[in-house]
């Protein structure tokens, strides 16, 4: 009696891990449940791209987990996810890991957008050079008077969403030329929080994503959120307003924006189940015109330029 009970747990168990496994890897390119990771800088336009997807596929569920660029990436090497939408590629080692797990990733191009320069609405220095954005980020400029003479407004307090954000990654790499950032800069915790900051603090400059600034009641994606001003940015030393760009689409594409970067779609997914399918929806011509909605550029879509006549 004692033998057939050991034989009855031991085939249970087996049954058990063998269920929990197949529910694991359940998914098809369109159904099933997955996690996946994103920026939190594209939030508003992942969220879209879930509505819609989910909508089309209605026994699809997909849970994306927003954090920063860090926790993402290490969150893919561990396995625990199998799609991360952020701005870099792997490095090299990272790469090296994966494949040393017999997994081969792929990093797929979905759009471009920007890193955003916000100020309080009182604020009227809105332009700006990327010489002296470098020299606000490493502490050589720390008041509105050093930057403007004669302004009133102080020190200059500059904020980020998140310490190992990838806004935090692009400003020590692609401004400040991989020098280190002031200490004295402040960081909040999301990019939404840097927006509510900056428009309650009129000495203040925030750095978010541009896919956070688009008005969402303008559908023509030609103006920015009214709670606070962007401001103009130029690659020369001197800025003024016939050199310098807002991140409005059109100056992304064309790339006269000074600062703007790529989005990637970081898929390890070596069954093409539901993450596969959800980042082939991403780059469909549905999927890329929910992104050129959102004022940033897709990947494989064409953007329409339009000449944007405004007082800077």
């Amino acid at each position: 009696m004692i033998r057939y009970l050991q034989i009855f747990v031991i085939v249970f168990l087996l049954f058990g891990c063998t269920k929990k496994q197949a529910d694991r890897f359940n998914d098809t390119p369109t159904t099933g449940i997955i996690k996946f990771g994103a920026d939190q800088c594209f939030e508003p336009l992942i969220e879209q791209e879930v509505q819609v997807f989910e909508g089309i596929y209605k026994q699809a569920s997909l849970l994306p987990i927003y954090d920063n660029e860090v926790d993402l990436i290490n969150l893919l090497l561990k396995d625990s996810i199998r799609l991360a939408i952020t701005t870099r590629k792997l490095t090299k080692n990272e790469m090296n890991y994966l494949k040393s797990k017999t997994f081969y990733p792929q990093e797929i191009k979905i759009a471009s957008d920007a890193i955003a320069f916000i100020i309080n609405k009182k604020n009227s220095d809105s332009i700006i050079s990327v010489k002296d954005l470098r020299r606000i980020l490493t502490g050589k400029i720390k008041t509105w008077n050093q930057l403007k003479p004669g302004s009133n407004l102080g020190k200059i307090e500059l904020v980020f969403d998140n310490p190992n954000s990838s806004t935090v990654r692009y400003a020590i790499d692609s401004i400040c030329n991989g020098k280190p950032l002031s200490r004295e800069l402040r960081a909040q915790k999301t990019n939404s929080e840097v927006i509510n900051y900056v428009s309650k603090t009129p000495n203040s400059i925030g750095v978010i994503g541009a896919n956070w600034i688009g008005n969402k009641a303008d559908t023509t994606g030609l103006s920015f959120n009214e709670s606070i001003t962007v401001m103009a940015v130029s690659a020369e030393d001197i800025a003024d307003a016939g050199n310098s760009y807002k991140p409005y689409q059109a100056y992304i594409a064309l790339r006269n924006y000074p600062l703007c970067r790529d989005i990637y779609a970081i898929l390890n997914d070596p069954r093409r189940g539901l993450a596969s399918g959800f980042i082939a929806f991403v780059n469909s011509y549905r999927g890329q015109k929910i992104i050129l909605k959102t004022g940033i550029v897709p990947a494989t879509q064409p953007v329409r330029i339009v000449d944007v006549n405004e007082n800077l």
